[in-house]
């Protein structure tokens, strides 16, 4: 195509309200919306590919994705436009979603398969009473949790294993389930318990059965070390629960 362009996009959003990342028939998802946003301000059809597809009510605050089209609009004037339409309604409910940032790239970047990490957070309100403007955004648990007992389970984590024990069904058995796993931190703040996890990828629904897995430690269901045949089992069925999706957020992407 004529002077095609790649634009980059660091995007934001509040995931309870649509159906997951990943454009779906007859759904409301983020890729869908903003598509047909994008669509509409650069005159031609846009198709988004993202670094990682959320899961419905999970949130982003560093989604990555890109898409090419021969627009003239350069990338702060396409920044401020989709910005200023989606501050007006654009999607039904304001500030659902937010585009952080837009740069222009070389054409053979794209966002998925030239990422090299994720960082996920997963967010845990530990307080006897529920919050019920929180939600959507945490996973609320009454009884207190052990953080030092987190800790230690999760300081098992780190290292290039396979994973296998912590892919759910739906998830794609056929492929390596090894990933490495560069960090997780569990810190408490006040009342809430936040687990930070960073690593080269993250099989279906990895992240929230950690958080599953490590809450059951944290509330003394489990041993800390336990952590360790969980891995080494390899079996779905050894781990903890999933943790819903709202305590899930996408942070940040590397290349």
């Amino acid at each position: 195509m004529a002077n095609e362009r790649n634009f980059w996009l660091i995007i934001a959003y509040d995931g309870t309200g649509f159906s997951g990342w990943q454009r779906q028939p007859a759904a409301r998802t983020v890729c869908g919306a903003l598509e047909e946003l994008l669509s509409d301000l650069c005159r031609m059809p846009v198709e988004l590919t993202a670094a990682s597809r959320t899961d419905a009510g999970v949130h982003a605050r560093g989604q990555s994705a890109n898409f090419t089209c021969s627009t003239g609009i350069p990338p702060e004037g396409l920044l401020r436009a989709a910005n200023d339409a989606l501050a007006q309604s654009r999607l039904e409910r304001v500030g659902e979603i937010g585009i952080v940032s837009a740069v222009e790239m070389p054409l053979a970047f794209h966002a998925r398969y030239d990422a090299k990490g994720k960082r996920y957070r997963y967010r845990i309100r530990n307080a006897e009473k529920p919050d019920i403007f929180l939600r959507n955004q945490c996973y609320q648990i009454a009884d207190p949790l052990d953080c030092e007992a987190m800790q230690q389970a999760a300081s098992h984590l780190p290292g290039e294993k396979d994973f296998r024990c912590f892919l759910s069904a739906g998830g794609n058995p056929q492929k390596s389930t090894v990933r490495r796993i560069d960090s997780c931190t569990v810190a408490r703040q006040g009342d809430e318990v936040y687990i930070d996890i960073e690593g080269n990828g993250f099989l279906y629904h990895m992240v929230r059965n950690i958080a599953g897995t490590l809450a059951e430690i944290g509330l003394g269901r489990r041993d800390p070390d336990d952590m360790i045949s969980i891995i080494e089992s390899k079996d779905r069925q050894s781990a903890g629960h999933t943790a819903p999706p709202q305590g899930l957020y996408l942070e940040e992407v590397f290349y």
